[in-house]
């Protein structure tokens, strides 16, 4: 019998591990991608590995779109900090971009996975499906697998992650490992994903990437979110990193209207923009209404825009009234895109939803409802926007499940 049996070895799992080797625990890691443990490690931050935030905690928990305060002491305990230090003394030199984002060097999330490895490089490493947890008076004993085998150990960890990129071995198998012990799932749905959107423009964009623009999602015509940054039209919608972050804050497109209101021109208040269009249509004269946008838009929306305008296309430049350059001022300050749908579960960054934050102790991770049991990554239904925070959230409660298992901490 082990000590600890992990249940999964992605980001969480692997953290834990290692955490519990540190501890003097002897570690078994169940993994069932056939590629070993990791794979989803291998695809985040576009190959790169936004590994953190470089922030303190109060300010993370801002970041955190649900249940913050479920976290606030795994964070307090292992801040992005500690995650920082952890990983350099593995032996991976890490830099901090935009927005705090934190990296390594070399650009290579496969770095990170070699540290990971290396840092739970004591445990052993079992391949198969947890298809039963073995349950007795309300204590987690172990797990049966998919092929008749037993795992006993004092401790078991659902690390398993979501439902998000099934083919790296997220394939939410682990929400039904914990109703065996009477666990409530909140519905899992896409999060940090693209958006579905009806309206034809976008397939006729398809592949124009808007950057420096602001986007403001907007529920029932109130504003929940707005950021400045980068956004893509799709064959089906919009993506980009300002659409992943708004996608968190979508939660019932059955009872809700959603709606993303991009400001093309951040930079230029109204009356700015309206003065530069008045030098742009003077200076260009005479060419027709969608030539005269070519300073102002991309080629590929400038048909699109003409046409959502309402002037004539064969309306000259020098022929264009004022209250049409005001009209084009208020579709560039207000560019709309309707949201119809979240893009699918399969290829979000994450899964929001999982096991009940309020069944879990915080911190401990340990269950509530069965002894022994305990939880850490993205199986929780917590869940934060883009920039790190989601595997600082794995680390940190990967974390947490361990620190406590010998009884000293």
């Amino acid at each position: 019998m082990t000590d600890l049996l992990i249940v999964g070895g992605g980001a969480a799992g692997l953290m834990a591990a290692g955490a519990a080797l540190e501890k003097g625990l002897s570690v078994t890691v169940l993994e069932h991608n056939p590629q070993g443990p990791g794979q989803k490690i291998l695809i985040t931050g576009k190959g790169r590995c936004n590994l953190t935030n470089d922030c303190d905690p109060r300010e993370f928990l801002n970041y955190v779109r649900h249940n913050p305060r479920f976290l606030y002491s795994s964070l307090y305990a292992f801040p992005p900090a500690r995650t920082m230090e952890l990983f350099e003394s593995l032996g991976v030199p890490l830099k901090t971009e935009r927005g705090r984002r934190v990296f390594p060097q070399s650009d290579r999330a496969a770095d990170v996975l070699a540290a990971l490895r290396q840092y739970a490089r004591g445990a052993v490493f079992e391949k198969g499906n947890a298809a039963r947890l073995l349950l007795a008076d309300g204590v987690c004993r172990g797990v049966r697998t998919s092929d008749g085998r037993e795992l006993y150990a004092a401790d078991v960890l659902l690390a398993t992650g979501g439902k998000s990129y099934p083919g790296t071995g997220s394939d939410g198998s682990g929400y039904r490992l914990a109703r065996q012990a009477g666990h409530t799932i909140v519905t899992p749905q896409p999060s940090l994903c693209s958006l579905v959107s009806p309206d034809p423009a976008c397939r006729r964009m398809m592949g124009l990437s808007l950057r420096n623009v602001r986007l403001t999602l907007l529920c029932d015509g109130k504003p929940l979110f707005t950021e400045q940054g980068e956004a893509l039209f799709t064959h089906f919608g919009i993506s980009g990193p300002l659409v992943l972050s708004a996608s968190t804050y979508i939660e019932d497109l059955s009872r809700h209207t959603y709606l993303c209101e991009f400001d093309l021109k951040p930079a230029l208040d109204e009356k700015t923009l309206y003065d530069r269009l008045t030098r742009d249509f003077a200076a260009l004269g005479g060419h027709s209404a969608q030539g005269a946008l070519e300073k102002l838009l991309p080629h590929s929306m400038r048909p699109v825009a003409v046409e959502k305008w309402g002037v004539d296309p064969a309306t000259r430049a020098a022929q264009i009234t004022r209250e049409e350059k005001l009209r084009l001022v208020t579709l560039c300050k207000h560019w709309q895109v309707p949201v119809s749908a979240l893009g699918d579960l399969q290829h979000a960054v994450i899964t929001a939803g999982g096991v009940d934050t309020r069944e879990v102790d915080p911190r401990t991770m340990e269950s509530r409802l069965c002894r022994h049991l305990r939880f850490a990554g993205e199986i929780l239904d917590v869940d934060a926007r883009t920039g790190g925070y989601n595997l600082q959230i794995a680390w940190a409660t990967a974390q947490a499940a361990v620190r406590h298992l010998d009884g000293n901490a």
